[in-house]
């Protein structure tokens, strides 16, 4: 059975919905939690401390330590405050879930710039804030489990959620980095892309079969990506009780021959660009570099090393 006896937790928008069960689900399992949740809208207008208590009365009904914090995500000084009172109280930080979020739905068309920033801003410069807060701490006592929530609208896309679908394909990027980054301090770093049936998807799920999408089911998964032997640099989908790992994989390619590097040499050769067999997924970008390089030497008879 997974343990957090002894570790603390910031679960970031852990006033409701997904954020609530990651709360009571590292609670139930021996965490100290911060509830952080600011109490806002669904458009993260607005603000309220009861949800974000109800959840450590909760919690300390049952025994658990926790506490509530009104931080927004989008202002670093407030996050770093958070973790100070946390580090504090009880003399560290191990888990950090960043998952405080809002919607501003509309095509991008009609979206107005500054609802793309406020969204962006939340969700991923949010989880840039947190992230950052604990960072040092963690480099200093040489552990750390981050988790970004990312979603299918940005692996994947969705209609009118460009600005959403940006912020989370960027929380993927950053774990790209950090993972690398974190890796020597024993610093791990995932994505969980969720599908539950919270406020953000009300009235988009037939009643019928909104109880298969309980947050709690999610919640297993987030609590094994926290763990001391949880994966690194994996993004996990997670929803109705069903688990996948997704990945984003790179052709093999090919190389072309100086007089063929044009845009019709792209076009005739397409078909052998886009060939999905021995396709990789890379652990890294400089990778690339070398697959590309190394493809390029043998087309032109060039010894590398």
């Amino acid at each position: 059975m997974l343990n957090f006896d002894g570790r603390v937790a910031i679960v970031t928008g852990a006033g409701r919905g997904l954020g609530r069960a990651h709360a009571l689900a590292l609670a139930e399992r021996g965490a100290r939690v911060v509830v952080n949740d600011l109490g806002g809208s669904l458009d993260g207008t607005g603000s309220s401390s009861d949800a974000a208590q109800e959840v450590v009365s909760l919690i300390a009904e049952s025994g658990g330590e926790a506490m509530a914090n009104g931080a927004s995500v989008t202002d670093f000084d407030q996050v770093q405050a958070m973790v100070a009172e946390a580090k504090e109280k009880w003399g560290s930080v191990d888990i950090l879930v960043n998952n405080a979020g809002i919607l501003r739905d509309k095509s991008f068309a009609n979206v107005e710039l500054s609802d793309f920033q406020t969204v962006v801003d939340v969700h991923l410069m949010g989880s840039v804030n947190a992230t950052k807060a604990v960072w040092p701490l963690m480099r200093e006592q040489s552990y750390g489990r981050v988790v970004m929530t990312t979603s299918s609208s940005g692996l994947y896309g969705n209609f009118g959620q460009a600005n959403y679908g940006a912020a989370k394909m960027g929380v993927v990027g950053l774990m790209n980095t950090l993972h690398l980054e974190g890796a020597k301090y024993n610093i791990r770093v995932n994505c969980l892309a969720p599908a539950a049936a919270t406020r953000m998807l009300e009235g988009l799920i037939p009643d019928a079969v909104a109880p298969l999408l309980n947050p709690e089911s999610v919640s297993a998964g987030l609590v094994y990506l926290v763990s001391e032997d949880a994966p690194n640099r994996t993004i996990l989908s997670a929803g109705a009780g069903s688990f996948a790992v997704a990945r984003i994989h790179e052709t093999t390619g090919v190389s072309l021959l100086p007089d063929e590097v044009t845009p019709e040499g792209v076009a005739q050769h397409w078909s052998e660009i886009a060939d999905e067999e021995g396709q990789l997924a890379l652990e890294m970008g400089g990778l690339q570099t070398q697959k590309f390089l190394g493809q390029a030497a043998a087309k032109l008879g060039i010894p590398l090393g």
